[in-house]
């Protein structure tokens, strides 16, 4: 069906415009003159980088390529009686890049729940302060945190503007020179957000005082790249991230008695966790039951954790772009394993309180399916653990966490590939990340359901779409497209690959795909290295499918000129 949708489109007559003279006046909602582009724009950043061979022509890393890295250390403390997290933070800001910084731009994304910042049509489910810096140092060096931004004849000082927005700038005196590091230490406190039964937005963040599930929690480093230097968009909560890849050191003090998961490996069960709990998870990695860490029965100090006043839990990961947790008194903890293909077997945690139980009764089997598949599919998972945290935001990722329940454990779990392996601009590219997501959690639904994968048919929502005005090219910014979002962003993707899958063969486009995910690991491809790329594994110039599939809103215009009836007698 595919293939003969594309046969129509080029063998449809177009004109390819006069020569000579003007066209008439337009009289006809009928197209009689379509020029058909054959290659794809290229933004001054991209044909820039390009030349410096940061990107490739092969859609590969140029021979100069670089990236920004950041190491985290973080210690921060909660209490649930305010809902307020107290942190302390040391960045060590990796320049990677072939030029001096004289400028630092930090991302303070809990300020989105203040009441004066800008937000898109998602909206928080209760209004805080935001995230309040109390303060910063570069080098060393205190950061006035009053002065604003650098006027003409200002003497030259350490300071720092838009601490009450998503994005803040601070303004070196000295800058960060090509090729070395520099260590920030920020103090900070949030409080973190609910709303009306704990629903209301994505990153709502409690179930009252009993549940919490903190994300973009500390102030971060903001992406500085090749393609636009610093990324310094406002953060306005549909579309999602884009960070640095590095290392995380995160302690974490609760009250005794509360369970907490994250990203990372657990550094210290020995100095939380009951010798019970410690002998159920020496067990994980032996059988593929599901095990119960914590049950429902065993709840306070001295039962769920050790006895005491307060615990401190320490996580570290390494080449991860975020770092999430969630901590409850409730918690039930189960875990299981996945055998991961070239790895073996890894760990699967879940945690949830008991009435939610429900909801996670098929998680262990989905989840192990979603990461044993989508290994096999693109590469093996990358992580040393996968934890499912219960909570208010059912349906958001972090490296080795998702935070969904067994309902959306396939898609979340794919998001561990886009974009916690490939450090794709969810900001700007959402396409790259949700859309890419979509078209795996096909294939793997069909594998799960024991049958091959069918990606006719795809066209149908489409057409509900195409032509509307609410339409946005997938290259427009994901952050602006407004009630065309979810159409943007999710479902256009699939019907590209399938569409592509018509042309050259579905299993040519995964093994491509495989193919890319592997060369680009760790790195953040544009999408002009992934066109180029598959143009290459592919061996076609496709500059005219992924210009009008990418950069436009326009379809297939395919017409019937003639039929011919020939009498067959039997």
């Amino acid at each position: 069906m595919r293939s003969i949708l594309f046969f129509l489109l080029f063998t449809c007559t177009f004109a390819f415009g006069q020569q000579n003279g003007l066209k008439p006046i337009r009289s006809s909602i009928k197209t009689d003159t379509r020029a058909i582009r054959q290659d794809v724009p290229m933004t001054n950043s991209i044909r820039k980088a390009f030349e410096e061979g940061n990107r490739d022509f092969s859609g590969k890393p140029g021979p100069n390529y670089w990236q920004m890295e950041t190491d985290f250390t973080i210690d921060a403390s909660l209490d649930p009686s305010t809902q307020t997290i107290t942190g302390s933070e040391k960045i060590l800001v990796h320049n990677n890049s072939k030029d001096d910084l004289t400028q630092i731009v930090l991302r303070l994304d809990h300020n989105i729940f203040r009441a004066d910042v800008p937000r898109g049509f998602s909206t928080p489910a209760e209004q805080t302060e935001g995230m309040i810096v109390t303060s910063i140092k570069v080098a060393g060096e205190p950061v006035d945190l009053e002065s604003g931004p650098v006027r003409r004849n200002d003497p030259p000082k350490l300071r720092v503007s838009g601490l009450t927005r998503t994005v803040a700038t601070i303004y070196l005196v000295n800058p960060i020179k090509a090729g070395t590091t520099a260590e920030l230490e920020i103090n900070w406190h949030t409080k973190l957000p609910g709303g009306t039964n704990g629903r209301g937005h994505r990153m709502t963040q409690r179930f009252d005082s009993t549940l919490f599930q903190p994300t973009q929690w500390f102030p971060r480093l903001a992406k500085y790249d090749d393609l636009r230097g610093w990324e310094t968009n406002d953060y306005l909560g549909p579309a999602e991230f884009f960070n640095n890849f590095g290392s995380f050191d995160v302690s974490l003090t609760v009250p005794a008695g509360w369970i907490v998961s994250g990203t990372g490996v657990l550094q210290n069960p020995e100095e939380v966790l009951t010798p019970k709990a410690i002998q159920q998870l020496s067990k994980v990695l032996t059988t593929d039951e599901v095990l119960t860490i914590i049950g429902e029965e065993e709840k306070g100090p001295g039962k769920s954790t050790l006895d005491g006043d307060k615990l401190t839990w320490r996580f570290k990961a390494d080449k991860v772009n975020d770092f999430a947790w969630a901590t409850s008194d409730r918690f039930i903890w189960k875990a299981t394993r996945a055998m991961i293909p070239e790895k073996g077997p890894i760990p699967l945690h879940m945690v949830f309180i008991p009435e939610r139980a429900k909801y996670f009764e098929n998680a262990a089997e989905r989840t192990r399916h979603a990461l044993e598949f989508y290994s096999k599919l693109w590469a093996p998972y990358p992580f040393p653990q996968l934890t499912m945290q219960d909570g208010p935001s059912a349906g958001m990722e972090y490296p080795m966490v998702i935070n969904s329940n067994q309902g959306a454990a396939d898609h979340e779990t794919a998001h561990q590939w886009w974009p916690m392996m490939l450090g794709t601009n969810e900001t700007r590219y959402g396409w790259m990340d949700e859309g890419f997501n979509q078209y795996m959690n096909i294939l793997s639904a069909a594998d799960a359901a024991g049958k091959p994968y069918d990606l006719d048919g795809l066209g149908q929502s489409y057409g509900r779409v195409s032509g509307s005005e609410d339409e946005a090219p997938l290259m427009w910014s994901a952050n602006y497209a407004g009630t065309g979002y979810g159409f943007q962003t999710y479902q256009k993707t699939p019907l590209m690959l399938s569409m592509l899958g018509g042309i050259v063969g579905d299993e040519a486009v995964i093994n491509a795909m495989k193919k890319y995910t592997a060369t680009w690991a760790y790195k953040h491809p544009s999408p002009w290295d992934y066109m180029f790329f598959m143009d290459h594994e592919l061996g076609k110039n496709l500059d005219w499918f992924w210009y009008y599939w990418l950069f436009t809103t326009e379809s297939v215009e395919g017409s019937i000129e003639g039929v011919e009836s020939l009498m067959v007698k039997l």
